[in-house]
């Protein structure tokens, strides 16, 4: 009866040693949003072309 008593108390303390924080709300991170900019190669070539253009009515007049 004695080992019965003893096994059921060894039992008893492992389970409560398992849950010794208890229940805890989960830590959720907030998702990384990784957003892509457009690069738009209009830009490169425009600026360019406009000043070719006024340059080359500046030579015309």
């Amino acid at each position: 009866m004695k080992k019965l008593v003893l096994a059921a108390a060894f039992a008893a303390a492992a389970t409560t040693a398992a849950n010794a924080g208890g229940m805890a709300a989960p830590v959720m991170e907030a998702p990384v949003v990784v957003q892509e900019t457009s690069a738009s190669s209009a830009g490169g070539f425009i600026v360019p072309l406009i000043l070719l253009a006024l340059v080359a009515a500046a030579v015309a007049r």
